[in-house]
């Protein structure tokens, strides 16, 4: 055993003998804390809904027919071969934990892909190649950086990514070679968050960028020879945000999104050479991203983010005019990829009924193709239920009047009186709820005859970058009076019962659910945290160094006293004694964002109030639950949750 191993292991009995209570029993990999035994009754009502698939796609074959695609057919997700629509998907990848990438390597020479993939949810990704000839996967990165992207040169000699190699805090760009792993080149050196984004066609070039916040962030491109980098539309005294972005064919210029030019990511070409700067979306107010150019330089295809809904469009760069393209399906759209030939557009699309799946545009045709067909646990998907775009008043005005705040509401059909309600509150905090597909919705809305309501509060991005800036810092309970004002809405509407009114939430979603239930503690009567922040001061203390600086920027510096003052006030853990309703806690415990501490002290504080506290621990698991029997157990036991204390009306021992 090594002397790293030895190590590891004191540390690991440490921190699960703090999670482990006089109630608790283990599982598996799960720890399970003051959680009755599941009814077999709810074990074979989900699981159906446990057993729905999707498919992602991921890369087109270069040198012959079909796709890569991810999907799972035991416990995790791993890396399949199509070879044509409709057909057997061919795993390729074996792992126990999930597989992510899959980007081919782009010669002749090689048949083979990169991947990358971390252990037990630590999210210190490794990069590997795997040879599809040898059927092996061969590890190129060091094994203990933290290492993201994977992004080839056009000729395959190259491959850029982002490693905290250097010192385990900042995300350096270096380059490797596939037939060299373990070995690396720093290319740009430099405090923070940067990536790698687009090669020059002629492989001299590279667009690196640097992420500072939601708000702000630096585009550049690298000369590799000389390592010298440039910036790409300097503004100085003005904060951008950069989304995408692509060099052109020629290597003059370049295909970027930005809000630089108003509220939304307009899609932008920058020529190098002179500095102007040519804007293509103009005429669309919301969010251009999703870039994909054609291998010819002559198609540019983008999704735009409408109130949610992602819209796509392909535009022929010869004549500045859109392609134009067969009926989509209303729903999510991503991962666009054209083929080879460019004569057809990969992507994966899903809709608020049906899960995702891998598909195709024949350009020529203009035909929508379908290369996989995800099963849905047998149930009957006419059934599941679109939900209904909202605007709702907030408690402030804009231009005189009431701010409205969208969100997405899932009713029962035929529900009889009055219905229970479950707000699900998105991460983030700069994250956006969308309408694409949830088994979990579904069944709460269809089994359990609960309401959803997913809300977009303040802070959320979709609708312009002064929306996403109003929950920053000393504004950040305001985000938690937007959830207030959604229990005003409920109440004014006849057809849902205010009496009965859950709320939850996982990441920075946890901590809103937190916040609710001591804000509104009179209104809610039962709440599920998932990986949630519980003290703004330990998190920001505790997260990983690498992320550290990230998350200051949006919650602010703990290190300056009157902040530290105003998080220390805010948190939950300073509010649990105004909490007297059931709470269900979940964690990972490799969590590296919101660390296995957060959970467990908001577990400890509330129970010493006397609160009733139901608490789930993955020992093999990081920021939420990705393998399938701890998920299953997780979605059985909050079922058994909402029975408990939303349907029934059970109080807890409060």
């Amino acid at each position: 055993m090594s002397h790293r191993r030895l190590l590891v292991i004191p540390l690991f009995i440490i921190l699960l003998s703090g999670l482990v209570f006089s109630q608790s029993r283990e599982a598996g990999n799960l720890v399970i804390d003051g959680i009755p035994d599941i009814p077999p009754r709810i074990v074979e009502r989900m699981n159906q809904y446990q057993n729905v698939r999707s498919a992602g796609f991921l890369d087109w074959n270069p040198n012959g027919p079909g796709i890569l695609i991810s999907t799972r057919f035991a416990e995790t997700s791993q890396i399949h071969y199509v070879e044509r629509p409709g057909g057997t998907r061919q795993q390729l990848t074996f792992f126990k934990e999930p597989v992510g990438g899959g980007s081919y390597y782009p010669g002749k020479d090689r048949n083979g892909f990169l991947f990358r993939m971390d252990t037990g949810g630590a999210e210190f990704f490794q990069i590997f190649f795997f040879d599809r000839d040898a059927g092996q996967s061969t590890l190129l990165t060091d094994g203990k950086s933290r290492n993201t992207g994977g992004l080839w040169s056009h000729d395959g000699k190259w491959i850029a990514y982002s490693s905290t190699l250097r010192n385990g805090k900042d995300s350096d760009v270096r380059l490797m070679r596939a037939d060299k792993p373990g070995t690396s080149d720093l290319l740009v050196e430099a405090q923070g968050a940067w990536g790698a984004i687009d090669w020059s066609s002629d492989n001299s070039k590279l667009l690196v960028g640097h992420y500072i916040s939601a708000n702000e962030s630096y585009l550049f491109w690298c000369d590799v020879a000389t390592k010298k980098f440039t910036p790409i539309n300097p503004q100085k005294d003005k904060k951008i945000a950069y989304g995408d972005a692509l060099w052109s064919k020629d290597g003059r210029g370049v295909y970027y999104t930005s809000d630089e030019a108003g509220e939304f990511q307009q899609l932008i070409y920058y020529e190098l050479a002179t500095g102007k700067k040519t804007t293509l979306t103009g005429n669309i107010p919301w969010d251009v991203g999703g870039l994909a150019l054609s291998d010819d330089g002559r198609k540019l295809a983008y999704t735009t983010n409408e109130d949610g809904i992602s819209k796509l469009q392909v535009l022929d760069l010869q004549t500045n005019r859109e392609i134009d393209l067969p009926p989509l399906p209303v729903g999510l759209i991503g991962g666009l990829e054209f083929s080879k030939d460019g004569g057809a557009l990969g992507m994966t699309m899903n809709t608020s009924q049906t899960s995702g799946d891998a598909y195709s545009i024949d350009l020529a045709k203009k035909e929508l193709v379908r290369w996989t067909f995800s099963e849905v646990g047998g149930l009957e998907t006419e059934k599941f239920v679109a939900p209904q775009l909202i605007h709702y008043p907030t408690f402030d005005k804009v231009n005189n009047k009431p701010r409205m705040i969208p969100a997405f509401y899932y009713k029962p059909q035929n529900a009889n009186g009055k219905t229970p309600v479950i707000i699900s509150i998105h991460g983030g905090p700069e994250g956006q709820a969308r309408p694409g597909f949830s088994s979990t919705y579904q069944y709460l809305v269809n089994e359990l005859g609960i309401a959803v309501l997913v809300p977009n509060v303040r802070g959320s991005s979709g609708y312009g970058k002064t929306y996403l800036t109003l929950d920053n810092g000393y504004k950040r309970e305001e985000s938690v009076k937007d959830i207030g004002a959604l229990l005003d809405w409920i109440a004014q509407h006849q057809e849902l019962d205010a009496t009965r009114v859950g709320v939850t939430g996982g990441s920075y979603g946890g901590y809103m659910t937190l916040a609710v239930l001591c804000t509104y503690n009179d209104r809610i009567r039962a709440a599920v945290d998932v990986v949630g922040i519980s003290n703004f001061v330990t998190f920001l203390e505790s997260t990983q160094e690498y992320r550290r600086d990230l998350r200051r920027v949006e919650y602010g510096d703990e290190r300056d006293p009157k902040m530290r003052e105003f998080l220390m006030k805010i948190s939950p853990t300073t509010n649990a004694h105004k909490i007297t309703k059931p709470l269900f806690v979940i964690q990972g415990l490799n969590d590296p964002r919101v660390p296995a501490t957060e959970s467990k002290q908001m577990v400890e504080t509330v129970r010493k109030n006397g609160g009733t506290v139901w608490y789930l621990v993955g020992k093999d698991e990081g920021h939420g639950f990705r393998k399938k029997s701890n998920r299953d157990y997780q979605t059985n036991a909050e079922s058994l949750f909402w029975e408990t204390f939303l349907l029934n009306g059970k109080q807890g021992t409060n």
